[in-house]
């Protein structure tokens, strides 16, 4: 009896502390997760591979994990889908075709992630609909469509993942009407547009916040940084920036602070919001231009890819570079779990396991993603993001998703 109340304790313990990732860069979309538990340290050749699914389709499209559903989209003989596979074993447990294709020269297909919550997931495709669908079956129960909207397609097409919060579906379909938009979720019609906010979209995800006790969403657009009121869209605070091409990354909040970070030769800044609603900088340079591979703030640092000076850890405080490394990894994308960072190379595949620490690059193993997509772009890379839940990593390159057991 003892042994059997210690057995069920134990396996509760571990439920506890295994993580769900229902959307795009995790529960609080900040890339942290707080699982423990897993490898500190990888095998010579990697961790093991649980499952490869070689029929996901053409995309960016990221993951969302709950419970032991993984859901994603991809493109096929012309037709956009979300699909549903089960994490133990990677067999599919639903496919729905949404869309019409979507072509670029950087790769074709859907390029966001899926938002779970409750017994349906929400999905933005390229063109700029978006579906909400039952996780049981696939069955569509609404689509709506950001053109409809009043928004224009980017060129690159629509990337955001839309944010679900309390009856609310939280997008940006950008222009005149007002660049963000609520969608009731259960029927997709419109709650509330913000029309004093009118400037286009661009390929940032929203995030929300609540910054001097005022619940509202943070977005960042080719030109602004801004905050709108959860109730009703309206602008709260804005702070100018200089975008250029593409303005990707997710904002990050602290407190009362905004970090934003952005490619093509700009850089990154910190604004401290005031309760009058002015935005201020605290500080503003190009020590961190991240293209789209995400920055993760721990600690009071950020971390990412810089194009230039390679991975680097920055202070959130002052803005400062703290430590870089450019030799030992290319360009690419970054998750977090655990005291540990993994680290995808966009070109070759490879992945790195390192410390999450400022106090520089500290390596724990690597391996080369195999096999690799021979139906990619040659303007393409791997640019899905990593993501680590309940104590599996998961990859993908284009039709192919990769499981990996990350436990200890």
């Amino acid at each position: 009896m003892i042994l059997r109340l210690t057995l069920l304790l134990a396996t509760a313990a571990t439920i506890a502390r295994a993580d769900d990732w229902p959307q795009w860069r995790g529960p609080n979309r900040t890339d942290v997760s707080n699982e423990a538990g897993l490898l500190q340290k990888w095998p010579a050749d990697g961790p093991k591979r649980l499952w490869l699914y070689d029929k996901a389709g053409l995309g960016y499209a990221g993951f969302a994990v709950v419970g032991d559903q993984l859901y994603s989209m991809g493109l096929e003989e012309g037709e956009a889908f979300v699909f549903c596979l089960n994490v133990e074993t990677g067999n599919k447990v639903w496919q729905t075709p949404v869309a019409g294709e979507y072509e670029n020269r950087w790769g074709d297909g859907p390029r966001s992630t899926p938002t779970v919550d409750g017994d349906h997931v929400y999905c933005m495709f390229a063109q700029g609909t978006v579906a909400c669908l039952n996780i049981a079956d696939g069955k569509i129960v609404w689509q709506s469509s950001m053109k409809d909207a009043g928004g224009k397609q980017p060129y690159w097409g629509f990337t955001e993942s839309v944010l679900v919060d309390g009856d609310k579906v939280i997008c940006t379909p950008g222009g005149k009407r007002g660049t963000m938009l609520a969608l009731d979720k259960k029927t997709g019609k419109k709650i509330w547009q913000s029309s004093d906010v009118t400037v286009p979209c661009h390929y940032s995800s929203p995030v929300k916040a609540t910054i001097h006790g005022k619940p509202q969403y943070v977005q960042l657009t080719m030109t602004k940084l801004f905050g709108v009121s959860a109730d009703d869209g309206k602008l709260l605070w804005e702070s100018e920036w200089p975008g250029r091409t593409a303005v990707i990354p997710t904002p990050i909040v602290k407190g009362n602070a905004v970090y934003i970070a952005t490619g093509y030769g700009v850089g990154s800044k910190l604004v401290e919001i005031k309760e009058d609603g002015s935005a201020t900088d605290v500080w503003n340079n190009k020590v961190m231009k991240n293209h789209h591979g995400g920055v993760i703030e721990l600690n009071g640092h950020c971390y990412g890819y810089s194009d230039g000076p390679g991975w680097i850890c920055q202070s959130l405080k002052d803005g400062e570079p703290v430590w870089s490394e450019k030799r030992k990894l290319g360009k690419g994308a970054i998750g977090y779990a655990d005291g540990r960072f993994y680290l995808v190379d966009e070109r070759r595949g490879t992945v790195v396991l390192i410390a999450a620490s400022p106090d520089g690059w500290e390596e724990h193993g690597r391996f080369t993603l195999s096999p690799q997509t021979e139906r990619r772009k040659p303007s393409g890379r791997i640019w899905v993001h990593p993501v680590i839940s309940n104590g599996k990593l998961y990859l993908r390159d284009q039709e192919y998703v990769y499981c990996y057991d990350v436990k200890k």
